[in-house]
């Protein structure tokens, strides 16, 4: 073969041929250089003293990095997958309490009291709960009767699709068709398709109750029909399990059976449900499909660990967040309201970014995504303020008094209501009020001479306000939020806003 050179690559090379060793392999390098990419023998860290030699670990180093290492991964995956172990968990509840499979829907028929466990969930409005099992039922129909606001949810807490009157039957009923991933049979006309990732999709519905509980209640019960799409000619009944005034958790533990929980979502899930990248984080921690999830003691112990860093970690964002588009008025240092969707943002990403803390703060403390949770239309939906801190920037104390001023003519089309949390399950905290809410729509409330309200905060409640009073637990901390249904212009322009939470006594 010849090869062909020019002229000028003959010249080049001669020249470099010709220059001295030492120009050839430059300057040495410097120490500072050398020290930069280099380990010294011993180092102290917060894992203690990591010792070497010339860069090799020795035996003790090598388990202490490990061991750190496998707690760092945990502590990851936990923070990255509340989402799919809540929804697991909200199934299980559902399940225990006796309401399991696709047509067994989980109603409140009588609200939402402070017995069940459900994080930030309200007292206020009717709920419709049931989860697909696409690859045991194949195609499945939701036959969503009018009025309903409501969405699809998949494996990982993860919006797939919006239902009734933000969904595109808007409002007034429609069938419905959740497609198992990768199908590929006949899709029959007449249906609005949801397409979802996973298998265990989570369906959430909302009745309004604005003219009664009871017609509500019969709107649902008598139009809502769940059943596999193979099954339409004669489709199994739908049943209601009302779940009203039953003591069941649906809240995501933050110990070992964290892990043993997302191992059960995988196995259920196709490999596709999530990317590579967050797989091979799971599978990192012994959490791989189609293969048991077994770890020895040791791991076992790291992997506990890592829950409770977790659970401690999710905390600190939740209380004293450091990042943006949390704040509902980021130009008050002194104000603690903050909304669940830092930036109005449900998907959590932007420009290519993931915000990682903001999905956390979603999901340690609430549970269910649909982009209309917030979109703020005058007189349409609902919107929430969350308040996690008093006044003083201090956690809420259960033996003291606070007083929330709202001043006059909150700005809403239908209601308004605040409703009282415990800061460790999230759920509503539980007193002898059953329904731990005060709102525009309460017995007894009462309005200041000038048209404001005052709501007290308190383990006993101030004289002459007793329908203003939401009671608090001696030794309990606890934190609140202001929901606003049907918000007005003033509340979206922010020119009216409720005051801080102060100590009274």
């Amino acid at each position: 073969m010849k090869h062909r050179f020019s002229s000028l690559t003959v010249l080049f090379t001669a020249a470099v041929l010709a220059l001295p060793c030492a120009e050839l392999a430059g300057a040495e390098v410097s120490q500072e250089s050398l020290k930069s990419i280099s380990i010294p023998d011993n180092v102290e860290t917060t894992l203690g003293t990591l010792e070497f030699f010339d860069g090799v670990p020795e035996k003790a180093t090598i388990e202490k990095i490990y061991d750190n290492y496998d707690r760092m991964r945990g502590m990851q995956v936990f923070l990255d997958n509340i989402g799919a172990v809540s929804m697991y968990s909200v199934r299980k509840g559902l399940a225990d309490a006796g309401a399991e499979g696709a047509n067994r829907i989980a109603i409140f028929a009588q609200l939402m009291d402070s017995q069940t466990l459900v994080v930030t969930a309200n007292t206020s409005t009717l709920y419709a709960y049931t989860y697909t099992d696409l690859a045991k039922d194949g195609p499945t129909v939701i036959e969503v009767p009018p009025g309903m606001l409501g969405f699809l949810d998949d494996a990982w807490q993860r919006f797939v699709g919006n239902m009734g009157v933000t969904g595109p039957d808007k409002g007034k009923g429609g069938k419905y068709l959740v497609l198992p991933p990768d199908y590929t049979g006949d899709i029959p006309d007449g249906y609005f398709l949801l397409k979802p990732p996973t298998n265990r999709n989570f369906m959430f519905l909302r009745g309004s109750i604005k003219n009664g509980l009871k017609p509500a209640v019969t709107n649902i019960t008598s139009n809502l029909k769940v059943y596999p799409l193979k099954d339409m000619e004669t489709p199994a009944a739908t049943e209601f399990v009302n779940m009203s005034n039953k003591a069941f958790n649906t809240v995501f533990p933050s110990d070992f059976s964290y892990f043993e929980n997302l191992s059960r979502v995988i196995q259920e899930e196709p490999i596709e449900a999530i990317n590579p990248e967050v797989r091979g984080a799971i599978a990192a921690i012994g959490i791989v499909k189609g293969q048991p999830f077994e770890p020895d003691e040791r791991m076992k112990k790291l992997l506990t660990e890592a829950a409770t860093l977790g659970n401690a970690t999710s905390r600190a964002i939740t209380f004293h967040p450091r990042f943006n588009g949390v704040r509902i008025y980021p130009d008050d240092p002194g104000s603690v309201w903050s909304t669940a969707f830092a930036n109005k943002n449900t998907s959590f990403e932007a420009d290519g970014t993931m915000g990682l803390d903001a999905r956390v703060v979603y999901y340690f403390n609430a549970g269910g995504v649909t982009p209309a949770m917030a979109t703020s239309s005058p007189g349409q939906g609902s919107d929430y303020a969350l308040a996690f801190l008093d006044a003083n920037k201090q956690a809420f104390d259960g033996a003291k008094t606070y007083r929330l001023h709202l001043p006059k003519d909150v700005p809403v089309k239908d209601f308004w209501a605040v409703t009282l949390y415990d800061t460790q399950t999230r759920s509503q905290l539980q007193t002898s009020q059953s329904f731990p809410t005060v709102g525009s729509q309460s017995e007894g409330m009462s309005q200041n001479a000038d048209g404001s309200y005052d709501v007290y905060f308190a383990p006993e409640p101030l004289e002459g306000k007793e329908g203003n009073w939401l009671q608090t637990v001696p030794g309990k901390s606890w934190f609140t939020i202001l929901r606003l249904y049907g918000p007005l212009e003033p509340w979206i322009n922010k020119s009216w806003r409720p005051g801080e939470i102060e100590i009274v006594k």
